[in-house]
């Protein structure tokens, strides 16, 4: 059967009314579930409202933000308007920059909105055991999961249906990876702003139950489990995924020029729906028994998702003439090596595994040694993930090389394609995450007794794994995306040179003064862009304690918790939402002015040389700090649930420390660092014609 593009759209269409279909059947299912407790109904409202609050603050931020990119994009790109091309490709491009913000902006939104409706819900279904409980925990993030998927890839097809042109993919990806990088960095501060205030004061220093009313930042704790591990990994999957089609569209539509045809976009856009529809079906398939295992469901799901998308499109393969059997076994790898750094991840991040348990003894010697440990692991655990990036690109390389030209780094694009087909899945584990981590905190604050507390704690600590496991999976994916979007960029440094009529780039050479120059300055923006978010929840939880120990000084009868005695949670949300807002901003920009410095100094090699050096420092942090972070909070939980001394023992007060310290690395830092190195290759292309004509070196 021939592949034409118009039979290849109808299939994307056909994947993406199934998936929103099946995402309002699950939202609908979600809402119907009972939620008749006053106090939880009243706890969830003030979450609610605190979330919305918030993003409504940043968005409007935000939007200030991408109108004054939109206009410098519209001056300047894809040529200056003076430039005598006209203004109508600028203007395209301008307009599908804020296309990819909107876009972004809307997927977090949803997470929100499903989050704050499910978290509730599953706290009153886990009084009836882990089976309903985590049922609504899976299907609310389901909905997100389907919902982004389905939204990224209308949002692709769209743009490439009203603009023809592959390039203004790229500025639909830009629109959408700069709002992520923001909304994952303010989510991320807001967040861990409040978690490492509420457990410094409230567990170490007062001894008192995680998520109790007492505490002033509980509720900004839980709504920051929906600002930024929901709204803003959103935006970061959303972003990911689009980066990842964007980049091997724009290699596949340069080699279907001189091929003919449209064989290749027709594989990109087949393999992204089959995908889809794969992770319908495997969110359609989880399932846990009455005394199940939260951990292997969410895995299982996950495993039959990967099955089923292979199934898929080996089937297409055969079906279609000119699908490339070696174009799949690229995208099969990918996608298998990323099922590989879940279970490596897993192995350093799981509560039943030895690692975590290592960590939870060490803390017995004190919160120096929990520290210690824990970076000592969160290094080692780098290393499965770094080497399964560099076999997948290896392989994806040497496996497309033989078709021609070209096709060895359209390989990697579809592997990074592969890895991220079942983003649907990853998405709705990763979101599971924070829904049961609320749920656990409206337990108890609806007092709903020991039991259902236990049983919401079980599923919080599946969510702590799954979320670790999903981070690598996202990273590795990151990582093959901006190798293939250093593909991208040569190939728009080599149109841009046809144009101005100078010779091409066929790659960098490091020993290259100026190439060398770009590569030290990337390998260290990745640090200093982490230290700026470090230092923001650091700057914001000191504000935030201070704020707590008033409380507790100043309002007579909250520590002993005195009937009808209740915190200002306010007081501590708008803390938490000013000083997020005030710094993520800087840690932003820092990424995209370094890139454009970089560039008008050192030329095309310059970028070259940066991007490979951010690549590998940034995904090397990235997996480091997600890592650690998944695996202090494991080791906390580890202790909780008895061992090693248990609640309040001094080896508890060290892994509350050691969480305290991690808290940052896996939610705000670690996770924000491959939407920066998306970003940075983003700008890069974009900017290549301008980079390749105004420069001082190379």
């Amino acid at each position: 059967m021939s592949a034409n593009l118009p039979l290849i759209y109808a299939i994307c269409l056909i994947a993406v009314v199934a998936a929103f279909g099946f995402t309002a059947y699950l939202f609908g299912w979600v809402k119907k579930q009972p939620s008749n407790n006053r106090r939880i109904e009243y706890v969830a409202d003030l979450i609610q409202k605190g979330a919305n609050t918030f993003m409504r603050k940043e968005y409007t931020i935000l939007a200030k933000f991408a109108a004054v990119a939109a206009i410098a994009i519209f001056v300047f790109l894809p040529a200056p308007i003076w430039s005598g091309a006209g203004i109508v490709p600028n203007l395209k491009m301008a307009l599908t920059y804020i296309a990819g913000t909107v876009f972004s902006a809307i997927a977090g939104k949803i997470g929100i909105l499903v989050a704050t409706n499910a978290n509730g819900r599953t706290a009153q279904a886990a009084k009836d055991g882990i089976k309903p409980a985590f049922l609504v925990g899976f299907r609310g993030g389901a909905v997100m999961g389907l919902a982004v998927v389905g939204s990224s890839l209308l949002g692709v097809l769209l743009v490439l249906l009203l603009c023809g042109d592959t390039s203004c993919v790229l500025g639909f990806s830009f629109g959408a990876s700069s709002l992520a990088l923001f909304a994952k960095a303010g989510g991320g501060i807001f967040t861990k702003t409040a978690d490492v205030s509420a457990d410094l004061v409230g567990k170490v220093e007062l001894g008192i139950p995680e998520d109790d009313p007492r505490n002033p930042a509980v509720i900004a704790d839980n709504v920051g489990d929906n600002v930024g591990d929901v709204a803003g990994m959103g935006a970061d999957l959303f972003d990911s995924n689009v980066a990842s089609m964007a980049s091997a569209m724009v290699i596949a539509a340069s080699l279907d020029q001189v091929t003919g045809g449209a064989i290749n976009m027709a594989m990109v856009f087949c393999y992204a729906a089959l995908g889809l529809l794969a992770s319908i079906i495997g969110i359609a398939t989880a399932k846990i028994g009455k005394d199940g295992n939260p951990t292997r469901a969410l895995n299982s799901s996950t495993y039959v998702t990967t099955a089923v998308f292979l199934a898929l499109t080996a089937g297409a393969t055969l079906l279609f003439d000119g699908f490339s059997w070696r174009v799949w076994g690229a995208s099969a790898v990918g996608l298998l090596v990323g099922v590989i750094i879940g279970i490596a991840t897993d192995y350093f991040t799981d509560d039943s595994k030895p690692i975590v348990k290592k960590v939870a003894h060490a803390s017995q010697s004190g919160p120096a040694f929990t520290v210690l440990s824990g970076i000592s692991y969160g290094f080692l655990s780098s290393l499965p993930a770094m080497i399964g990036i560099a076999v997948s690109a290896l392989a994806a390389y040497k496996l497309c090389a033989p078709l021609g030209d070209g096709y060895a780094m359209f390989g990697i694009a579809m592997a990074a394609v592969g890895m991220l087909s079942i983003v649907g899945m990853i998405i709705s584990n990763d979101a599971y995450g924070p829904i049961v981590d609320n749920a656990r905190g409206l337990a108890e604050m609806g007092g709903l007794g020991e039991e259902t507390i236990a049983i919401a704690d079980e599923l919080d600590s599946a969510g702590n794994t799954v979320k670790a496991v999903t981070k690598g999976f996202s990273i590795g994916a990151a990582g093959l995306t901006v190798i293939s979007l250093l593909g991208a960029y040569m190939s728009e440094v080599n149109v841009a040179a046809a144009q101005i009529g100078v010779a091409g780039i066929t790659g960098f050479d490091i020993l290259d003064p100026v190439v060398f120059f770009g590569m030290l300055i990337g390998a260290a923006i990745p640090a200093v862009f982490s230290a700026m978010l470090m230092l923001g929840v650091d700057r914001n939880a000191q504000r935030m304690i201070a704020e707590i120990h008033r409380q507790f000084r100043e309002i007579r009868g909250l520590k002993e918790g005195k009937e009808g005695v209740e915190p200002q949670y306010d007081k501590c949300i708008d803390i938490a939402t000013v000083g997020a807002l005030r710094e993520l901003i800087p840690a932003g920009l820092v990424a995209i002015l370094s890139t454009l410095a970089v560039g008008f100094i050192g030329g095309v090699h310059a970028i070259g040389g940066f991007l490979m050096g951010n690549i590998i420092s940034g995904l090397l942090l990235s997996l480091f700090m997600s890592n650690a972070g998944g695996l202090w909070d494991n080791a906390k939980k580890y202790i909780e649930a008895g061992h090693e001394g248990g609640k309040g023992s001094e080896a508890h007060k060290s892994a509350v420390v050691g969480d305290t310290v991690g808290d940052p690395f896996k939610d705000t830092a670690g996770p924000s660092l491959n939407t920066l190195i998306t970003v940075m290759s983003l700008v890069a292309t974009l900017f290549t014609p301008l980079i390749a004509v105004w420069h001082i070196f190379g």
